[in-house]
């Protein structure tokens, strides 16, 4: 009942405001008091005013960014170098949650420079957040960048966590065993690749379950 009450009385103020204030032409007051019903009619069919509010907060809508990753993938690769402006754009884009916009970023910058590794490896990655999961676009963008930067584990390393995300293990160990055995011996990277690599063989083997 309150939700008519506010409705109706909200057309009489409308109403009112267009003829003082908004100094509607009196012959025009029959065509907008029949707007202002039509409006009413319109509540009356689609309108659910017993309902309970259901606000969103923008932290609900925005999805998280992995900050700890992009560091990762910043020290691994485009710190620096031309992808590097596109890569900071694109970032801060992921960062309000708008991960298409992310990756339409780095198409931008690809076709000012279509055989940068970063760019396309940075695509990748972007494809894969916005996704939730590897695309046959993202698979193309992470082997486009491992082939025009064979000797650079950027790539492979990133391409091996999309694909184990996806929960192809047989991928992304056989991305991830050789950045391992090319790695320092003392390396974090090295030491994370081989703990990573171990509990997928257990889990193929049928000794551990899936971590999340």
């Amino acid at each position: 009942m309150m939700g008519w009450v506010i409705a109706a009385a909200m057309a009489v103020v409308v109403m009112a405001l267009l003829m003082l204030a908004g100094r509607l032409p009196r012959g025009t007051w029959e065509l907008a008091g029949a707007a202002l019903m039509l409006g009413l009619a319109g509540y009356a069919w689609q309108g659910h005013p017993r309902l309970a509010g259901s606000p969103r907060k923008v932290a609900e809508q925005a999805a998280s960014f992995n900050e700890d990753m992009a560091e990762r993938r910043r020290g691994m690769a485009e710190r620096f170098g031309p992808a590097a402006q596109w890569m900071v754009l694109s970032d801060g884009l992921a960062r309000q949650g708008k991960k298409k916009e992310a990756a339409n970023v780095l198409l931008s910058g690809l076709r000012q420079s279509p055989d940068d590794p970063n760019l396309w490896l940075g695509l990748a990655n972007a494809l894969v957040e916005h996704g939730g999961m590897i695309s046959p676009s993202a698979d193309y963008a992470y082997r486009k960048a491992i082939a025009l930067a064979p000797d650079a584990p950027a790539a492979a390393y990133f391409y091996g966590l999309a694909l184990a995300q996806s929960g192809d293990l047989a991928g992304a160990k056989a991305q991830w065993a050789p950045i391992a055995e090319k790695a320092p011996p003392d390396s974090e990277v090295r030491a994370e690749l081989q703990a990573n690599i171990a509990r997928i063989d257990a889990m193929l083997a049928g000794k551990a379950p899936p971590t999340r």
